[in-house]
């Protein structure tokens, strides 16, 4: 049964990495224990000048979530491409996430940030202010208001959290 595990990378090579398990899998009996590889980006933009500047971002630098049938033989394969480090877990047992973090995690990937008023930020993303009297503030979602196209934000503020309210033009997604 195929498990979701996380795949520590040395930086800017996940694409790379992909790519490469995918050429090296086609036409072998790996080929059946190696599903999806996700590399979570996020397409964000931001207000500089006045003018909307967009970009795609990923979520979590130097990491491939891999959809495995782990064996010791998956596990060699991986550990022994250039470019990958280790997998997350003790030692060399790799741990598995679970069904929450999987659940979150593909929630990331499935968002869609091309419409700011479309994108679901949820409690607990971490954002930058972009514009306003906060900007270049980074702080934590605390509260979405869809509706009003609201966010209520904890940025830190003379050493004390202080919750602001931005509108979802107003940030980007770190």
């Amino acid at each position: 049964m195929k498990k979701w595990y996380v795949a520590h990378t040395m930086a800017s090579h996940e694409f790379k990495i992909r790519d490469a398990i995918l050429r090296a899998i086609k036409g072998t009996h790996l080929e059946d224990k190696v599903g999806e590889i996700l590399i979570p980006t996020q397409n964000t933009f931001h207000i500089r000048d006045g003018k909307r500047i967009e970009r795609e971002k990923k979520l979590f630098n130097s990491y491939l979530i891999l959809e495995l049938e782990m064996s010791p033989e998956v596990y060699n394969f991986i550990v022994g491409l250039p470019g990958v480090t280790h997998f997350l877990g003790t030692g060399k047992k790799p741990q598995p996430l679970s069904e929450k973090e999987i659940n979150r995690l593909l929630g990331y990937a499935d968002r869609d940030g091309d419409d700011a008023k479309s994108y679901d930020f949820l409690p607990g993303d971490m954002v930058k202010i972009t514009d306003g009297p906060f900007s270049d503030f980074e702080g934590v979602i605390e509260k979405a208001k869809k509706e009003s196209g609201k966010l209520i934000v904890k940025v830190t503020v003379f050493g004390r959290v202080t919750p602001v309210e931005v509108g979802y033009d107003q940030v980007e997604i770190m």
